[in-house]
């Protein structure tokens, strides 16, 4: 057989074979011609029967012979490397990526981890405090066995959360986004509810366990190796105008005439909060003041975008991770409203479809948060996202509280000592 053509042949099949020739990070072979077997016998041993000299009429062809062989091998010493990087990135699959989502058994959790899942592209982690009745959403919604993973988590409970944690690093997924989304809201409550530890319900799920979830997954994004890694807390959940102001809905925003609407969101000195939300020798309330379910709620947004914003400032530079922050819109039927009046659990859905125009389907504002999860475009840190009347997304403007670094700097501090870090 003519040596080229033999060569060629040679060259193709390794094409054909990565395993053949792999080149590992530092760029140098993994085998050598001496030790690859192609359909079962090396080159190695093709060449030494081409050469062997008995086969040789005479010595001159021989001589002839090996010095073809030896350019061939010194062009093959060149060129093998260099198809081997020629690869292009672009064409390597990338895997799934791997994104927690914490209350993802309704609403916007669920249409998020449905939208994320039906793209192929993510493994949705549904972390959640009931199994079965996520399973059967799951199930409902359409999503893919493949493509999701339940894991208990009760956020009104610290021990929960380093349980989830603890379980979900011993999964040995890798985390390339964590999405805070979970809450709890008790507007018609006369009296305060109590976490496990003690704190006022709405402030202990929605602001601290989110807080002590975040800051112990913080290093496990960290080690994601995925092209873009985020934190994403969702704040409030609100309509929008053509001018980009809430018309409608609940808010902690007080740039939105929702967030304008009594009781207005206002940590004030963080008194309640530094004693520890339990009711007995504090307030049960954030700014020390009287009980109020639904301030309770608007003060954890608060809490939930300072916290986004602090997250910014101390770690996006260091280690290249997005935080932001989002209202998709008023989801005007979400199971968030389930316990407010029935009167205005009848009348605020078409309040918001046809009075103020900003009414969202959990289904649409689930794809805008899956949006800030997936696109490349909104990977900008540090900002709060809203969407107009015609979907498309911006970064809107916080209010003065709920952009006061000063403001965030403490609640990150009293937050970390009531969690136990600190």
């Amino acid at each position: 057989m003519n040596l080229n053509l033999l060569v060629s042949m040679a060259l193709q099949a390794a094409s054909l074979l990565p395993s053949a020739f792999s080149i590992p990070k530092e760029g140098k072979l993994n085998g050598s011609l001496k030790e690859t077997g192609l359909f079962g016998v090396s080159l190695s041993d093709h060449l030494k029967a081409d050469f062997n000299p008995l086969m040789i009429k005479n010595k001159r062809e021989f001589n002839q012979r090996k010095l073809s062989a030896g350019a061939i091998r010194a062009e093959m010493a060149v060129t093998t490397p260099a198809i081997n990087q020629a690869a292009p990135e672009g064409k390597k699959t990338l895997r799934k990526g791997s994104v927690v989502i914490t209350g993802a058994s309704s609403g916007l959790g669920l249409a998020t981890a449905k939208a994320l899942a039906e793209t192929g592209k993510w493994h949705v982690i549904m972390a959640c405090r009931d199994f079965l009745k996520t399973e059967r959403a799951a199930k409902s919604a359409g999503i893919s066995k493949e493509n999701y993973t339940i894991m208990h988590l009760d956020l009104a409970s610290l021990d929960s959360v380093r349980q989830f944690v603890d379980n979900f690093r011993r999964s040995e997924r890798p985390l390339d986004v964590l999405v805070c989304n979970a809450a709890v809201y008790q507007p018609t409550a006369k009296e305060p509810t109590f976490s496990a530890e003690g704190f006022e319900i709405s402030v202990g799920t929605n602001h601290l366990g989110h807080f002590l979830l975040a800051r112990l997954l913080l290093d496990d994004l960290k080690q994601s190796d995925y092209p873009s890694k985020r934190l994403i807390i969702v704040g409030s959940i609100t309509g929008l105008n053509k001018c980009g102001f809430s018309l409608g809905g609940i808010s902690g925003n007080t740039n939105t005439l929702a967030g304008n609407v009594p009781p207005k969101a206002n940590l004030g000195d963080l008194r309640g909060l530094a004693g520890g939300l339990n009711g007995l020798n504090s307030s049960s309330m954030i700014d020390g003041g009287d009980f109020d379910g639904a301030k309770a709620y608007k003060d954890s947004k608060v809490c939930n975008m300072l916290t986004m914003q602090e997250f910014h400032r101390r770690y996006h530079e260091e280690t290249g991770i997005t935080f932001a922050s989002l209202y998709p819109g008023c989801i005007a039927t979400t199971g968030l409203f389930r316990e407010h009046i029935p009167l205005f659990r009848l009348l605020f859905p078409p309040f918001q479809k046809y009075i103020t125009k900003g009414y969202v389907s959990e289904e649409e504002a689930g794809k805008r948060l899956a949006q800030v999860v997936s696109e490349p475009s909104l990977t900008k840190s540090g900002v709060y996202w809203s969407w107009n009347n015609n979907s498309a997304s911006f970064v809107n403007q916080l209010s003065q509280e709920a952009s006061d670094a000063e403001k965030a700097r403490k609640v990150w501090e009293i937050s970390e000592k009531l969690v136990g870090l600190a």
